[in-house]
């Protein structure tokens, strides 16, 4: 799993590549509430180069949505493939974390345009 970060509009972007299994949950939620800490207005994580999901890297996303909450910036994930968004609809995850479809509408939704 890769996670690159880059910042849009005060938005920290993290775009997560790969597969987001046991193993890579623990150092991709590090590298979430860091960014979360650093960032003005929150984090978008977009989803586009992502091939699969476990219950462990839902728990990544539910810690890094948790953390941006506490600390008062916004928190979104974007363009989920067919197969994560299943996870993501199957597991209610939709209801906890901010989905929008692609990029532009996720760091909109930060930024408040």
């Amino acid at each position: 799993m890769q996670v690159s970060l880059e910042q849009e509009a005060g938005v920290t972007v993290a775009r997560a590549a790969g597969r987001l299994d046991f193993t890579a949950a623990e150092p991709f939620q590090k590298e979430l509430e860091s960014a979360i800490s650093a960032s003005d207005k929150g984090v978008v994580v977009d989803l586009a180069p992502l091939e699969y999901v476990s219950s462990a890297g839902l728990r990544a996303f539910l810690v890094g949505a948790k953390a941006a909450k506490a600390r008062g910036v916004g928190f979104a994930v974007c363009n989920l493939r067919p197969e994560v968004q299943e996870v993501f609809d199957l597991t209610g995850f939709g209801r906890v974390v901010s989905l929008h479809p692609d990029r532009a509408a996720a760091v909109a939704a930060l930024v408040g345009t």
